[in-house]
């Protein structure tokens, strides 16, 4: 009789599971942004929520939560339940280069992919009075003034880029930590701070408005929404390179049914041609249709790990200091 009760119960459970998974979601859902408001990772969040809204029927409330390059915010959602209510819009540095930080979470083990979201250029800026328009000229200009130019270093990227542009050019930066991109580009339009490597979501605005300049798309290739920023090849550092790119995570042991619900959401907000038309504007490239699903981000990240971590470890920045 005991047995009986006892799988009575799990058929119950079972059921419960299902129908919570059908009723998905049931109220408002919480997109945690690992950034402070203002940069890009936070823009497109609100964009992307706002849409959603519209297919899941509730609310995408913004998170921001914000230091240690975003693995604060991340590590929050790897905490959370794992009902599909928090999930994260994670980047290159959040869920690969946020290795260079003592972690309490796994990358690769603590989380479910949703979808791939855009991939975003990343570009090299400067304040507007930097007596150098291209990155040839920035080094010229360094050897004839050593320990002149301060770096800020807001994030992962920021951090692995600086440090693989000392390698690339044997001069040297002097790091200046921020806790987002958007006080960086407040400070860097104001002339505080001299080097930024940025999102061109961020970045493209100011540019636009001539109150900071584009030194170098970091890519091998010019960029559809930025045809007019070389490439660092083309600006006179030689592979000076750096990923950029958005996607959604759930945690651990978010149901299946659940993680699609919240993909088809995703999806249905990229194909809009008012998304398209918005993240154009901002600089941002739609994902790859291919990329958009659960598999297409899995092995996405898994490429850009293989890529990026043996090059972060030989460095030995941050925690990967030996």
């Amino acid at each position: 009789m005991r047995g009986f009760w006892a799988a009575l119960s799990l058929l119950i459970l079972a059921g419960i599971g299902v129908a919570e998974a059908q009723t998905f979601p049931s109220r408002p859902l919480t997109l945690v942004v690992p950034f402070p408001p203002g940069g890009s990772t936070d823009t497109a969040a609100r964009i992307m929520g706002e849409r959603m809204r519209a297919t899941l029927g509730q609310s995408v409330v913004i998170e921001n939560v914000g230091g240690a390059g975003g693995s604060i915010g991340v590590g929050r959602v790897a905490r959370a339940a794992p009902d599909g209510y928090t999930f994260d819009i994670g980047q290159w540095d959040t869920h690969v280069g946020s290795i260079i930080y003592k972690l309490d979470y796994d990358l690769e083990k603590d989380f479910e992919p949703i979808a791939l979201v855009s991939n975003n250029p990343q570009l090299m800026v400067a304040k507007r009075d930097l007596p150098a328009n291209t990155l040839g000229e920035l080094v010229a200009w360094m050897k004839d003034n050593p320990g002149k130019i301060n770096f800020v270093n807001q994030n992962a990227a920021a951090n692995v880029t600086g440090v693989l542009f000392e390698s690339l050019t044997r001069q040297k930066v002097q790091f200046i930590p921020y806790r987002g991109a958007g006080p960086a580009m407040t400070d860097l339009v104001s002339g505080t701070v001299d080097l930024l490597v940025v999102q061109g979501a961020v970045a493209l605005p100011q540019i636009r408005a001539g109150k900071i300049k584009a030194l170098a798309n970091l890519s091998a290739t010019r960029s559809a929404s930025m045809p007019d920023i070389p490439t660092s090849d083309e600006s006179g550092v030689a592979g000076l390179y750096m990923s950029g790119w958005f996607g959604f995570w759930a945690p651990k042991g978010t149901p299946k049914d659940v993680i699609a619900r919240l993909n088809a959401a995703t999806t249905e907000a990229l194909a809009d041609p008012a998304i398209q038309k918005r993240f154009a504007e901002l600089g941002l490239d739609v994902a790859p249709r291919a990329q958009q699903t659960p598999e297409g981000l899995a092995a996405f990240q898994k490429t850009e790990i293989d890529k990026w971590w043996p090059i972060i470890k030989s460095a030995g920045i941050g925690a990967q200091a030996q």
